[in-house]
């Protein structure tokens, strides 16, 4: 017997005389915010997004702003016309989003009808959700809850970042490098 053998065995062993267990599950699911928009708006700005918070009938004129002579991926089944342009020749992409988390100002995508595929929402350099207020939940449980865990989902929060060994802070390695955010009220 090697000594993965053995170590595997002796954790065999002592598990075996442990018993079942009962792993507690109440944990928080819901949490009570007074305005699930301003706080969702709030923590999305901390991340360093841009954010706009309009009235729905004024998103299709704003979207149209802010994207302006961009080149954009508009994904099948988001609601917008024109603009549209292949992954390699994007410079952005428009998407909707499955639900957004209040507490932690997460958007996920499950890459559903206006979503795009995560190559989609990954490589180009910048990306604009439009986040209906609707979508908007108060924490990660109660997004879970409304989420297929089937499906593929890619949780962003804020742009994409990391920092290396000296803590120099570089944006734009593992996805868009801008992340701008608009809530539809």
């Amino acid at each position: 017997m090697g000594a993965r053998e053995e170590i595997l065995a002796r954790i065999g062993k002592a598990v075996a005389r442990a018993g079942d267990v009962e792993i507690p599950r109440d944990y928080r699911t819901t949490q009570q915010v007074e305005d699930l928009v301003a706080l969702f708006a709030e923590r999305v700005d901390d991340y360093r997004a841009i954010v706009h918070v309009i009235p729905s009938a004024e998103v299709p004129a704003r979207i149209d702003q802010i994207i302006g002579d961009r080149r954009v991926i508009v994904p099948d089944g988001f609601d917008r016309d024109g603009g549209w342009t292949d992954l390699n020749t994007a410079d952005g992409v428009v998407t909707g989003c499955a639900v957004a988390v209040a507490e932690t100002g997460t958007i996920v995508l499950d890459h559903g009808p206006g979503q795009g595929t995560r190559a989609q929402t990954l490589v180009p350099d910048y990306h604009l959700c439009v986040v209906r207020a609707g979508q908007i939940v108060s924490c990660v449980p109660e997004a879970v809850a409304r989420l297929d865990p089937a499906r593929p989902l890619t949780w962003i929060s804020g742009p994409s970042a990391t920092s290396d060994i000296e803590l120099n802070r570089v944006e734009g390695v593992h996805g868009p490098r801008t992340l701008e955010v608009i809530i539809s009220t």
